[in-house]
């Protein structure tokens, strides 16, 4: 039996924006996935202290944003326990839920950076079949120290290239607050869920 190659794109995704789309659809096209599972993180450990939207909101949302494209799945397996929700716990879950098959975790280029300060950094990298990295253009990833740091990375990185787009989920979070034009970073019926539900509005 042919091992699907599935990719797991995680994040607070909040909110899921054109930006998390096109990337997704590039990571599935280059690196020839049969499936892109999004990770809607509840609760990052990194992310403790900021302000983050309410789990039923951003649920909402990523729904809303993947709902038209096959390719695309959600998966609750960080939604159905308790925080703190470390990677490498959510991949053991994943290989449980979908075994013999291949997975790819996708991360951006300054994730890779900071990869070896990651809880169990190499129980992570040995639970994965391949790594996608999505690089912004001019940037420069320093492979010999990262290897030194992490030698099982070797043979199972894979670049991905995609449009340089300055969107950030921060960005959009701040230009609703302040009242400024926000529509265009996002797909028409998030805009229109985040403008009916007041989401960022307090």
């Amino acid at each position: 039996m042919t091992r699907k190659r599935l990719g797991i794109f995680g994040g607070t995704f909040d909110p899921p924006h054109i930006g998390h789309l096109i990337l997704a659809a590039e990571a599935r096209d280059q690196l020839a996935l049969d499936l892109i599972i999004w990770v809607l993180t509840p609760d990052p450990p990194h992310k403790r202290g900021k302000e983050i939207s309410s789990l039923h909101h951003r649920l909402a949302m990523v729904e809303i944003a993947i709902q038209d494209d096959e390719a695309f799945t959600l998966s609750s397996v960080d939604i159905n326990r308790p925080g703190p929700h470390y990677t490498l716990d959510t991949i053991k879950l994943l290989k449980q839920e979908y075994p013999d098959q291949a997975l790819f975790y996708l991360m951006g280029g300054d994730s890779l950076h900071d990869l070896p300060n990651w809880y169990k950094a190499v129980e992570f990298v040995e639970n994965l079949d391949g790594i996608g990295v999505m690089r912004r253009p001019g940037d420069e990833i320093d492979l010999s120290s990262l290897l030194l740091a992490l030698p099982n990375l070797e043979g199972k990185l894979n670049f991905v290239t995609a449009p340089l787009l300055e969107i950030s989920a921060d960005q959009i979070r701040r230009r609703v607050r302040q009242n400024r034009s926000y529509r265009y970073y996002l797909l028409p019926k998030i805009y229109e869920y985040i403008y009916k539900n007041k989401v960022y509005r307090s």
